[in-house]
């Protein structure tokens, strides 16, 4: 059984990114193990945002191994995500990480997958994890219909998808980049 931690959505609006993630963490399909979890954090002397979906003790190898990536290529993020994807897609162990990684900066929000993918979503709004595409969904109505900061919405969108997807909690934390 793996030990699972999900959903984390990052909103881009007026110069602000805010990142947020829930707390939870499952073993299997059943049990909660942690309500807690920290998923998301900045890296760079705050420059940047991060977030993991996945297996908890993948993710880790992977945050540690884009933080290298961030350090090598002078904190160019897209640069980073390139190298990053591309060793995580040739590498034989690391083939085997299951995650999903979310990273923003001023200019570019990247999911980034081990199958050697990264996207940059088009209206800055990106979300992974199981409770990815509620927390995306309810991103992108109130990013259309309020005048919410991107933490708001962040934050809105997090509580909508934990009253939905049960792989995700009400416990939230928010990492942030201001204008």
């Amino acid at each position: 059984m793996n030990i699972r931690a999900t959903t984390i959505v990052a909103v881009r609006k007026d110069g602000q990114v805010a990142l947020a993630g829930d707390g939870q963490v499952t073993f299997g399909d059943k049990t909660i193990m942690k309500h807690q979890a920290t998923k998301v954090r900045t890296l760079c002397q705050g420059k940047i945002l991060a977030g993991f979906a996945g297996s908890a003790a993948d993710a880790v190898t992977l945050f540690e191994m884009f933080e290298k990536k961030l350090h090598d290529h002078s904190e160019q993020l897209v640069r980073a995500a390139v190298e990053l994807a591309k060793d995580w897609r040739s590498d034989r162990y690391l083939r085997k990480l299951e995650a999903l990684l979310i990273a923003a900066d001023r200019n570019n929000t990247l999911v980034i997958s081990g199958a050697g993918d990264i996207i940059e979503p088009d209206d800055g709004i990106g979300a992974i994890g199981s409770g990815g595409p509620y927390a995306m969904a309810a991103a992108k109505a109130l990013l259309k219909h309020s005048n919410l900061s991107a933490r708001e919405i962040a934050l809105e969108a997090m509580k909508i998808t934990a009253s939905i997807c049960i792989y995700t909690n009400d416990q939230i934390s928010i990492v942030e980049l201001q204008a």
